[in-house]
């Protein structure tokens, strides 16, 4: 329920966002009498696909934070936690990088991720199931390799090429639909319900083949 509401608010913040940019750009609709305007929906799909990308990198820490139910260290409660947090500040030391902040949350399997929109403020959190099956070596071997994402910039890098996909896959997606409503469905003034439907079809399919752009870019 609490992803889903995380859900519903990045993305009226995305659209609010992005329909005042609109208004100061002066793109109106994107579809009018004369048909379809390459031009401003181009600037349409530019504008909503990198806002959504930099929209969610902004809340990325909030998010995780959230969703995950990440408990940061504020001060250690273990020694665990006190050798976690000094690993995670020497490595970051060495990385020319701000110290992040430092998390454990419940899952059962290990797993870890590093987020946030500055190199300087962000967010390395590990499960509770790393900690118990993991010995230090071994997480301090994953911690490094988040670090590592931080330091490189990681973050913003895939925020930029999942926005340019972003606004490719609105663009395409339309552009097919826009077609096929005209061609198939023969709409003659505006569109038609089958643009919509059409769009819908077409954003998630390109929407999957753009995801596997991503995780080649994800891969270490």
């Amino acid at each position: 329920m609490l992803r889903i509401a995380l859900f519903l608010l990045t993305n009226i913040a995305i659209i609010l966002v992005a329909s005042i940019v609109m208004s100061l750009l002066g793109v109106g609709s994107y579809i009018n009498e004369s048909g379809l305007s390459i031009f401003s929906l181009m600037i349409f799909c530019l504008v909503y696909g990198m806002l959504a990308s930099f929209i969610s990198l902004l809340l990325s820490k909030t998010i995780a934070k959230w969703s995950t139910r990440t408990r940061i260290i504020r001060t250690p409660e273990n020694e665990e936690e006190a050798w976690l947090v000094q690993v995670v500040g020497e490595m970051a030391s060495k990385a020319g990088i701000g110290m992040p902040e430092v998390g454990i949350f419940p899952m059962e399997q290990a797993n870890a991720f590093a987020t946030g929109w500055n190199k300087d403020k962000a967010l390395v959190a590990v499960s509770t199931g790393m900690l118990d099956r993991f010995d230090r070596e071994e997480i301090k071997a994953v911690m490094g390799h988040e670090i590592g994402h931080v330091a490189n910039g990681d973050m913003v890098t895939l925020t930029l090429t999942q926005g340019v996909l972003n606004a490719f896959v609105m663009f395409f997606a339309r552009i097919i639909a826009y077609a096929v409503d005209k061609i198939v469905f023969r709409t003659e003034r505006g569109v038609g319900i089958g643009y919509y439907i059409v769009t819908f079809v077409a954003q998630l399919v390109l929407g999957i083949l753009a995801s596997m752009i991503v995780m080649v870019f994800q891969t270490p």
